[in-house]
């Protein structure tokens, strides 16, 4: 087990915008076959809450890198759709890194990095190509030399899947036909990246004695799916279900659900079509399960499997078709804010299945504790050590998450009890939720009578939790909603102190 001082190799590995159902260990129907990460969970540590703290790209992984919370870190939407929010972390803002560069670790980081929009991975200590933006950059130089070293084929696409825009215009790519083969994938490309700097860092290790934090961030499955015919091909689309949320009506939904549908084009697709999307994102998952078989491969062909750690997760899901919609947005759905979460630590219980609720900046502090170093700087973060151990801790009742606009600006706040879950939305109607007679979340029952203590009881919970961490969206629900006694004034209004409203305090 890992002691104080203790400093674990670490292997973290991550995809993008990725549905919990498309792993083998979290579907457990047989739909789906992705036997390298079902064998991390049978031998390590399988989270059924894992959550993102908001389910876009930038924002996520600026809160792993950080263990903040996005409305702390204020990196809030994607440079590429920015809203007018910053698009940098500040000067001095605390990243995991730095600890770890500091105790000797070699720090890698190979894949998606989109966090700053003009600083690197490197300015944050990182070895490894630059590789920035939303979707695997192609035309990247070190691609283009990995594929000329190999004669590999260049990057061509045929049969693209669009939809149309409300304007009559073609929607975004949603799916193509890859024409190369599977070794010149920007998938197997990052793979073998990672492989050669976990050789690397492997003899580091062995003579010089330097522990190694390395990342392989995949682009995938993040639509557009494209994929070689070999993974293109994996899963049938007649036999492919549609989810049941595709009965969603959006009556009683915020209007923006609607208009999100609109964007991504769902309505203008044939059914048929849905049923293909489905089934070429399964085979994207298959794709990138079998190189991440290939890194944890040379993990134990390198002889590193009994000292290093291994975490998977995601930054967050993907629709797919759920809701009528695709991507991700102002929807609190379980379809973007579940994620996977695997965590294998030597020498821990193998196998274990752990039902509290964990997020991304978790795994922050579990970096940190994992390489001996004090968790507390991942502020909004909890090291998962004692749970993965086998421990049972006092540990949170509740997650909290949030959203702050992609196309636009457009904040929102959810609260989740297991059952229940709330979403707070200050231009339209709230949300509520109950998982048990509703897990596909269709029905909103915010004014249902029956409800109206589970109402007022989540409201109250998160009003209290985003007065302790500070996010200044409690103003809004302070006067909004029923938050309970106050023992301050929400108007801000100095000049009635002493008036009693609200006991003499501002």
């Amino acid at each position: 087990m890992t002691g104080p001082g203790e400093r674990r190799n670490i292997l973290f590995l991550m995809t993008d915008q990725h549905r919990v159902d498309t792993l083998g260990c979290y579907a457990r129907d047989g739909s789906v076959s992705t036997p390298h990460l079902d064998g991390l969970a049978e031998t390590g540590t399988r989270f059924d809450r894992s959550y993102t703290p908001t389910a876009i790209c930038a924002p996520a992984r600026a809160s792993l890198l950080t263990g903040y919370a996005p409305f702390r870190h204020k990196l809030l939407a994607n440079r590429e759709r920015n809203v007018g929010y910053t698009v940098e972390l500040a000067d001095g803002q605390f990243t995991f890194a730095d600890p770890l560069a500091k105790a000797g670790y070699n720090l890698g980081l190979i894949g998606k990095w989109h966090v700053d929009a003009e600083r690197s991975a490197g300015h944050h200590g990182f070895d490894g190509p630059h590789l920035p933006g939303w979707h695997n950059p192609v035309d990247h130089p070190d691609y283009l030399a990995y594929l000329e070293e190999r004669g590999l084929p260049p990057f061509a696409i045929t049969n693209p899947i669009r939809g149309t825009l409300p304007n009559r215009r073609p929607g975004n790519l949603l799916a193509a036909r890859l024409s190369q083969p599977l070794e010149a994938t920007f998938e197997h490309y990052l793979a073998t990246r990672a492989i050669e700097h976990l050789e690397r860092y492997a003899e580091d290790h062995r003579t010089g004695r330097r522990p190694f934090f390395l990342a392989t961030h995949f682009f995938g499955p993040h639509l557009p799916y494209l994929l070689p015919d070999e993974y293109y091909d994996r899963y049938d689309p007649a036999a492919v279900e549609l989810p049941a949320s595709v009965a969603e009506t959006f009556a009683g939904k915020p209007a923006v659900q609607r208009r999100y549908s609109e964007l991504w084009t769902y309505d203008t697709l044939p059914e048929e079509v849905s049923r293909e999307l489905i089934a070429v994102y399964r085979g994207y998952v298959a794709m990138i399960d079998h190189e991440i078989g290939r890194i944890l491969a040379a993990l134990t062909r390198l002889g590193l499997d009994d000292s290093t750690a291994v975490l998977f997760t995601a930054d967050h899901g993907e629709f797919t078709g759920a809701h009528r919609l695709h991507d991700k947005g102002p929807a609190m759905y379980e379809d973007i804010y579940r994620t996977p979460g695997i965590v294998r630590v030597p020498g821990a219980p193998a196998g274990r299945v752990r039902e509290e609720f964990i997020g991304l900046t978790d795994l922050t502090a579990t970096i940190l504790d994992l390489a001996g170093e004090d968790a507390a700087p991942a502020v909004d973060g909890r090291s998962l050590l004692p749970l993965v151990e086998g421990r049972d801790v006092p540990w949170r009742q509740e997650f909290v998450a949030e959203f702050h606009g992609h196309h636009f600006p457009y904040p929102q706040r959810m609260i989740h009890d297991g059952r229940y879950k709330l979403v707070v939305n200050p231009e339209s109607c709230d949300e509520l939720y109950d998982l048990h007679a509703d897990p596909h979340e269709l029905l909103n029952r915010i004014d249902h009578p029956e409800l109206a203590d589970v109402r007022r009881r989540l409201t109250r919970r998160l009003y209290e939790l985003l007065v302790e961490r500070g996010d200044n969206f409690h103003h809004w629900m302070s006067v909004m909603s029923d938050t309970g006694p106050l023992d301050h004034d929400p108007t801000l209004s100095a000049f009635e102190r002493g008036a009693g409203v609200y006991g003499g305090k501002t």
